[in-house]
């Protein structure tokens, strides 16, 4: 009963007193508000205005980011010139070096003897003798045989004398004799190239092309090893800075100092017709052996004429017999219906219109035929006319590739570079430059271009020991009806060792006049 009593009386006490509880609950809320709202305005001013201490590490953290990254940016420049200093050491500062306008060239002249130009089998086409007076003289013992490939050392150079120009005047000697040689005020002998060109077939393809304008290259498919490389008109290395005016002088038909196995460009004729035949290939796989026309000797595509070599009648003809024949209205016909985007693309595989991977003067060959050309233009491109223009060293780059299953490899000169005692300092390997089409397709116009030399225009090929594939080709250039002769092939069909093209400026069918240079090539390479 007491404990009861007690608490009613606690009750009755809260009870009598509400108003007095809530005047203390409103002091108490009242008290804590200013104190709460003084402790955020404390706060935020602290963060606009940091005690000292604390502006200080901000400030100091802010600039040791600041250091790290120009830290960062002096280290990436550093690192970025010593790789452009590794990359210039590697691959541009012998093309530098090379470079005629460099001085440098005439110091190393003062304390180096120019190295030898060898043949691929030994044969010396450029050397360096001294004469009483302590005059170096430059000779070739060739002549004009190798004046374009080899190339000259006075009055500009050019040639392999141009590209190879640094090894030729550095030398690789015994260090001991190098030292003995500088205190005795002797020059060093340079460094010796040696070639790929084979001096035999070389003379025999300068002698074949005897007093004709043109160009002969010869190349190895597999590596694409340059054999030979000959043009005429030509001119003596040796007597060149006597005969320099009447060179010079020269600028019409003859341009004796134009390499036209690089430099010179020819409408193609009908060796044009091996990529016309590849693309419809492409482009019709499975149907390609049952195309069939019918040769009249002359015929009319929209309006535009065209007509077989002197006008010959081929009947009707396949794909094959149109190649093996040299059918011009048969191609004609297959120039419409193809895709000119995709023979655009097919000529850019084989290098058309591209910068070639090599260290010698060359000029592209140019393919301007576009989608949408008009059909006269479409038929004479598709057999070798129109504005299509080619090199020799190309021309042999296609048939080349063809002859190694597809791929065409970088045409290169030298084999490699070795010191004064024979010692090889350096060796080129060969390079790939692209497949332009399939290992099968190269075999099925491979057949193609076999039935050329057996039942077709280069027939005369025939009689060697050994099966050969190629195309003769004759480039009308005035409506007179003169012609270039070509004829590009390769030997033995079956495993390739030498791919030619050969170009006689002028002269008229390439069966008569380019077929008999590749025969004689044939012979001295591979025997009858």
């Amino acid at each position: 009963m007491t404990v009861r009593r007690e608490r009613n009386r606690v009750r009755a006490g809260r009870a009598r007193n509400p108003e007095k509880e809530q005047q203390e609950g409103a002091q108490r809320l009242v008290s804590r508000r200013p104190q709460s709202r003084d402790r955020m305005r404390e706060e935020r001013q602290e963060q606009k205005n940091p005690p000292a201490g604390e502006e200080k590490k901000r400030l100091q953290r802010k600039g040791n980011r600041q250091i790290v990254l120009v830290a960062y940016c002096f280290v990436a420049v550093f690192l970025g010139m010593i790789g452009y200093l590794v990359h210039f050491m590697v691959q541009d500062s012998g093309r530098i070096i090379n470079n005629p306008y460099n001085k440098r060239q005439e110091l190393l002249a003062e304390r180096v003897i120019r190295g030898d130009i060898l043949s691929a089998d030994g044969k010396v086409l450029a050397h360096t003798s001294t004469d009483g007076s302590g005059k170096d003289i430059r000779t070739y013992p060739f002549g004009r045989v190798f004046c374009h490939v080899v190339g000259r050392n006075t009055n500009s150079m050019t040639g392999l004398e141009l590209a190879q120009c640094f090894p030729l005047l550095t030398s690789h000697s015994n260090p001991l004799k190098q030292l003995a040689n500088e205190f005795k005020g002797k020059k060093n002998q340079g460094d010796t190239v040696v070639t790929t060109l084979d001096s035999r077939l070389q003379q025999t393809a300068y002698d074949a092309l005897g007093s004709y304008k043109g160009a002969v290259v010869a190349l190895e498919p597999s590596t694409g090893k340059i054999l030979a490389m000959v043009s005429k008109p030509d001119y003596d290395p040796n007597t060149v800075e006597a005969d320099w005016q009447r060179l010079l002088e020269d600028s019409g038909e003859e341009s004796a100092l134009l390499n036209r196995a690089t430099q010179g460009q020819y409408p193609p004729g009908s060796t044009f017709k091996l990529i016309t035949a590849i693309e419809y290939i492409r482009e019709n796989p499975r149907s390609y052996k049952e195309y069939q026309y019918q040769c009249g000797g002359s015929a009319v595509f929209q309006g535009s004429s065209m007509k077989c070599y002197d006008g010959e009648v081929h009947g009707t003809v396949d794909l094959q017999s149109s190649l093996a024949h040299s059918c011009n209205t048969s191609f004609a016909n297959l120039g419409t219906t193809l895709n000119l985007k995709g023979l655009r693309n097919l000529c850019n595989g084989f290098l058309f219109n591209q910068k070639l991977p090599v260290d010698f003067e060359y000029n592209k060959s140019q393919f301007v035929l576009k989608q949408g050309a008009d059909t006269g233009e479409v038929i004479q491109t598709a057999i070798g006319q129109g504005k299509t223009m080619i090199t020799p060293l190309q021309n042999g780059m296609v048939s080349a590739a063809i002859a190694n299953k597809g791929e065409m490899m970088t045409p290169y000169l030298v084999d490699h570079i070795e010191n004064d005692e024979g010692r090889e300092i350096e060796s080129f390997n060969p390079q790939s430059c692209g497949k332009p089409i399939s290992k099968k397709l190269a075999r099925k116009i491979k057949n193609m271009m076999k039935a050329v030399i057996t039942e077709g225009t280069a027939n005369s090929l025939s009689s060697l020991s050994y099966s050969v594939a190629g195309k003769t080709g004759s480039a009308e250039i005035d409506s007179e009806g003169t012609s270039h002769a070509w004829f590009v092939g390769f030997a033995p069909a079956e495993n390739p060792r030498i791919a030619v093209s050969i170009v006689v400026e002028g002269a008229g069918t390439g069966s008569q006049y380019a077929v008999p240079i590749a025969r004689e090539m044939f012979r001295e390479y591979l025997g009858e």
